[in-house]
């Protein structure tokens, strides 16, 4: 029994290995990321949470290295209002970010889409009807592919938007979690894993 528990362990590390993915979040604290802004960011339950504060601004946390052409995944839940997003290829002075966030919003909000701040906005939305593969207010599967100048995202293993753009294929960056300023806003993540293309 013990080998066979050892060779299931065994195989898993190395399935693990294999998969060359990297956790950004060690379930404990903040190592690895930096805070911008006054809104919350802490660890409880081995759980990241972010929520808003009393300045109910813009907030971010950011990752210390930057990644260029990668995958993400990260699961989330929403509370509250949700009105939260993923930045890639992203840069940061104060609580003003340059780079593209993939929506994480309540529902009808486009979540899975991708948003240019301070700049061009929204660049695309998800179609109207994979806005039904949001579970809101309950665990969500995000995966984010940035290869080049192209963008997919997937919400809960359904694809929702694939798009190319000159720009994005130009930059590089931090990945970061944000605030919608506004106040009301709690969200929770897990899992979340990069590896690099």
């Amino acid at each position: 029994m013990k080998k066979l528990v050892l060779s299931a362990i065994t195989l898993l590390t190395l399935v693990g290995c294999k998969s060359g993915y990297t956790s950004l979040f060690n379930g404990n604290d903040l190592t690895g990321w930096e805070i911008y802004g006054t809104e919350k960011w802490y660890v409880e339950d081995g759980l990241l949470i972010s929520e808003s504060g009393p300045d109910k601004k813009y907030g971010y946390l950011a990752t210390d290295e930057q990644y260029k052409d990668f995958e993400l995944t990260v699961e989330f839940k929403q509370e509250a209002d949700g009105n939260s997003g993923v930045f890639f290829r992203s840069s940061i002075e104060g609580t003003k970010i340059t780079g593209w966030q993939v929506e994480v919003a309540p529902p009808a909000k486009h979540t899975g889409g991708i948003y240019e701040s301070y700049g061009r906005g929204w660049l695309i939305q998800p179609e109207a009807s994979k806005d039904e593969n949001l579970k809101y207010g309950e665990w969500n599967k995000m995966k984010i592919r940035v290869v080049g100048n192209h963008v997919t995202t997937w919400l809960n293993g359904e694809e929702m938007v694939s798009f190319t753009d000159e720009k994005i294929g130009n930059a590089n960056g931090k990945i970061a979690l944000q605030i919608h300023d506004g106040g009301g806003i709690k969200v929770f993540w897990r899992n979340l894993k990069v590896r690099s293309l």
